[in-house]
């Protein structure tokens, strides 16, 4: 793990948390015609990540950096309007395989190029909409994301992360099985000198995580059903307990700093040791 302390206070936009870059994102065309709500992510974040990477770490700044790109490439549909990324140099692929383009994920979503043509997922015969909806309908409370470690600093950023969610809605016609799946994948992310993305290979086990999507075997009408509502009740009841919750226990919130600045960022300046 490399050990890098950041200046947070001289950051770019896009390497900062979630929350300021969606408020400081104005004039953007979104694709559903507003910002993206986050606040059930955080709350379930805040719950089960498995790190609490401090504010001023190079693995906090990793993971604000992609997360600000998920951002984007699911929610912005004019690439002019990207701030992650190099928009005319960026390139991303998987397992080796094709690179592609900005454009390519504005128009297809990153989950149909990330998996590509399986036995269990035919990307040539998903669209970004069918593809997304398939997922968020397998995974209700969310499909998570966070850095586990960070290898190597910029400009060539090498990540272990980890993602996962609760299967607790049907995947195409297979029964979902409430079990927690997990993906753990490395990535090799290529960036500016002012920490934009150049390029993002990522290197996974698609298969492993499709068969646990399809594990519980495929549904059969009446008892697909029952099954499906089983899940569904279990989730209502752990929802309505963490509300009972959080009525006597909130988190403190620090203020957002207004006047924040979307300007060019040397990493020189930006990382001390």
């Amino acid at each position: 793990m490399t050990k890098v302390n950041v200046d947070v206070e001289n950051l770019p936009l896009w390497v900062q948390n979630r929350d300021i870059f969606l408020k400081y994102n104005t004039n953007v065309q979104w694709r559903y015609g507003k910002q993206p709500d986050y606040t059930r992510s955080n709350e379930n974040l805040a719950k089960e990540s498995r790190q609490n990477h401090s504010a001023n770490s190079l693995e906090a700044l990793v993971q604000n950096l992609v997360r600000a790109f998920d951002i984007e490439a699911n929610f912005k549909t004019n690439p002019t309007e990207w701030l992650s990324v190099v928009q005319d140099k960026f390139r991303m692929s998987t397992n080796a395989g094709v690179s592609y383009k900005l454009t390519d994920i504005v128009e297809s979503g990153t989950y149909k190029l990330l998996i590509g043509n399986t036995r269990h997922y035919k990307a040539d015969e998903e669209n970004f909409e069918t593809s997304t909806n398939l997922f968020h309908s397998a995974f209700p409370d969310g499909f998570l994301w966070e850095v586990l470690e960070v290898y190597s600093a910029p400009p060539t950023i090498t990540v272990k992360w980890r993602h996962w969610g609760h299967f607790r809605g049907a995947y195409k016609d297979f029964v979902p099985t409430g079990e927690t799946i997990e993906i753990i994948g490395m990535s090799i992310v290529q960036v500016s000198d002012d920490l934009k993305i150049l390029s993002l290979e990522h290197y996974y086990d698609n298969t492993k995580f499709l068969d646990k999507l399809t594990s519980g075997g495929k549904m059969q009408a009446a008892d697909g059903i029952q099954k499906l509502g089983e899940i569904q009740q279990a989730n209502s009841l752990q929802q309505k307990f963490w509300g009972f919750i959080k009525q006597f226990w909130q988190p403190r919130v620090k203020p957002v700093r207004d006047g924040f600045a979307a300007s060019r960022c040397p990493l020189a300046v930006l990382i001390k040791s």
